[in-house]
């Protein structure tokens, strides 16, 4: 569809602009901002919402990830004097068996009601990311509440509050030593490794810190329970 005049020139200055990060959120009474301590950025992010803050979580634990930028941008959009900044700009690891690096995600969070609500408003600002993504080779992307807060997040929020625990070589082996060659439950292994409550209490936070680590999987896609199913790792080594 041919453009305006008005939007083509518009566009042709997006063309220069110059990304990283180009907004400062600043405190707000009306919702939770804050920031996000990011292993993988190895920096504070700062968030404007707590369904930001989430998606930054889900980011930061997945493996086909390799970074992720907050406030990435801002796009000259007609009859918007400060133009349209997304939230977050993702970058991903090349594919191991193709090599090829999958394009990166200009991404906008919002909840479904915000959507619904000011979709007349969105909607210009959107059509410019779609445009501003597509000609950098990235694409642009919505993402809202239903793909973020999932039985993954719930996972990894349990599991995140057991990022300081200190694992040690020896611990790491007695784990290992005590898992069988076929998926088992985390109290299976707990009942291997301690005799007595005070044994447990010492264990059971290695275990799900190994989980973490990557030296123990589980499916995080499925929500934790009394009992979790887990087997030996490749020791991923993510962030903590």
């Amino acid at each position: 569809m041919r453009q305006t005049p008005e939007v083509e020139a518009t566009i042709a200055v997006a063309k220069e602009v110059s990304w990283m990060p180009v907004r400062k959120i600043p405190k707000n009474h009306l919702v939770v901002t804050g920031g996000y301590s990011s292993r993988k950025n190895a920096q504070i992010d700062a968030f404007e919402s707590l369904l930001e803050k989430d998606y930054f979580l889900l980011l930061d634990f997945d493996e086909t990830v390799d970074s992720f930028e907050p406030q990435p941008v801002r796009i000259p959009v007609p009859g918007v004097p400060r133009g349209y900044v997304p939230d977050v700009l993702v970058h991903y690891c090349p594919d191991p068996v193709a090599g090829v690096e999958p394009k990166s995600s200009l991404v906008d969070v919002k909840h479904t009601d915000d959507l619904a609500k000011h979709a007349d408003k969105y909607a210009i600002k959107f059509e410019f990311a779609r445009q501003f993504a597509e000609e950098r080779g990235w694409e642009f992307k919505i993402v809202d509440q239903h793909q973020i807060r999932t039985p993954r997040l719930a996972n990894l929020k349990f599991l995140r509050a057991y990022r300081n625990t200190t694992l040690v070589v020896e611990d790491i082996d007695c784990v290992l030593d005590c898992m069988p060659d076929f998926p088992c439950s985390h109290r299976s292994v707990l009942d291997r490794l301690a005799q007595t409550d005070d044994d447990r209490l010492r264990w059971l936070p290695v275990i799900w810190s190994m989980l973490l680590t990557g030296h123990l999987v589980t499916n995080m896609d499925e929500p934790f329970g009394s009992e979790v199913l887990i087997s030996r790792g490749g020791a991923r080594a993510w962030p903590r």
